[in-house]
């Protein structure tokens, strides 16, 4: 739910690098008391967690607060955001969340700004742990499949038990006594389910915001709904010309649809019903404005991950793709985090559309839709030198927003 501060420049087509990083992801702690069955982190092809300690030692806590205000200072850096993750943080114990944030702030300049985020699946929330957060200034986002029970059943506990219960009196508990210190709700598009009623039954947690998420699938393992059969394409979809009144080709866009039908749902309420990131943010680069999104935009990639053991790892998602895919070799003890930039990982996620595939630099959507999500253009073949698996259900969506736009402008001049 975290967004980047500061300068994500989403519609330049060649960045030049290297960007400091401005949001740190620190795993507090690497397990998780729910065993989702679709988990990429601990169901999918990365194995190196199984190797890492439980819980982040307090010198790997240290170190790391010394590292990333080391690294603000360098830069000179006025904001950044602190994301407390795992696994599910909340098993390292309020307390301790908090004494991390505040040693950060501590160690930061006292002119760059500090927003620490944990993201949680919500089941441990409680009064007490919500104050504690709340008290040192630590927002609460949350990971839910749906505003329904029907929607988490395959969000289980270790005994198999159903998770929603507590989920739902977490999620209904921020909402109710802690509306300040709630960030909002991430949630990944499952086409099963129905798109209004899902984000209906969202609307009812009264979330300030929503990150809607496309499952991590790639060319080799496509996502659930897409044909194993898709190749990467080698040319643009469409020929190049303006973004409205192209229509797409004959290729079946599940996940467009499904997108497209709560974006005209969130729109003909005016838009305040919620913020939903993934939209936004579209619509910004469509007008020109500078968006900070993985999935979307030129922007260079200005996140950075310490895991338990202290080792410096690119995002998460990546581990979606194969064994070690997110590994840098670095760690926060021996390396500073200007070493992780230098990693040839991180510069291609901040060469703008110097590192896209051929497709991708010739299309005429290319400065909104930027490639798409880096670990969705995997082939086993080639590496990430691929549109992404999800480029006609992306060229859907922004060409839908594109004329809701159209129209609204145009109806704004009559």
């Amino acid at each position: 739910m975290t967004r980047c501060p500061g300068r994500c420049a989403g519609t330049t087509t060649a960045a030049r690098g290297p960007f400091p990083f401005r949001q740190f992801i620190v795993k507090v702690h690497g397990r998780c008391n729910l065993a989702c069955r679709y988990c990429y982190l601990y169901e999918g092809p990365d194995r190196t967690w199984r190797t890492r300690p439980a819980a982040a030692a307090p010198a790997v806590l240290e170190r790391t607060a010394d590292r990333i205000a080391e690294h603000a200072a360098a830069h000179g850096l006025r904001a950044i955001a602190l994301v407390l993750h795992g696994g599910e943080p909340l098993l390292a114990g309020a307390d301790r969340l908090a004494a991390f944030t505040d040693r950060v702030r501590e160690l930061t300049p006292a002119d760059c700004a500090v927003r620490a985020t944990v993201q949680t699946n919500a089941t441990l929330l409680t009064d007490a742990r919500v104050t504690v957060l709340a008290r040192h200034g630590i927002d609460i986002g949350i990971s839910l499949d749906g505003g329904l029970a029907a929607h988490n059943i395959r969000r289980t506990d270790r005994a198999g038990r159903p998770s929603w219960p507590a989920a739902s009196r977490g999620a209904r508990l921020l909402a109710d006594r802690h509306p300040d210190a709630y960030a909002g709700i991430l949630t990944v598009v499952d086409l099963r389910t129905d798109p209004v009623e899902m984000y209906e039954s969202l609307l009812a947690l009264r979330p300030p915001a929503l990150d809607l998420l496309l499952p991590h699938g790639n060319w080799t393992n496509p996502p659930p709904g897409l044909p194993g059969g898709r190749t990467a394409r080698t040319g643009p979809r469409t020929a190049p010309g303006p973004v409205i009144g192209v229509r797409p080709g004959p290729e079946p866009t599940p996940y467009g649809d499904w997108l497209t039908t709560v974006f005209d749902r969130w729109w003909r309420a005016g838009r305040r019903e919620t913020g939903i990131r993934l939209f936004e943010e579209c619509m910004a680069l469509l007008l020109g404005l500078p968006a900070a999104t993985e999935s979307l935009g030129l922007g260079p990639v200005e996140a950075i991950v310490v895991e338990t053991d202290g080792t410096i790892e690119q995002v998460d998602s990546l581990k979606s793709a194969y064994d070690t895919a997110a590994a840098t070799g670095l760690d926060v003890f021996r390396h500073t985090f200007d070493d992780a930039l230098r990693h040839p990982g991180v510069a291609a996620r901040q060469a703008g559309a110097e590192a896209l595939a051929p497709a991708c630099r010739a299309c005429p959507l290319l400065a909104v839709c930027g490639g798409g999500h880096y670990a969705h253009r995997y082939r086993a073949d080639n590496g990430f030198a691929n549109p992404s698996v999800y480029c006609a259900d992306l060229e859907r969506l922004v060409r839908h927003i594109a004329r809701r736009l159209s129209e609204a402008t145009a109806g704004a001049h009559r």
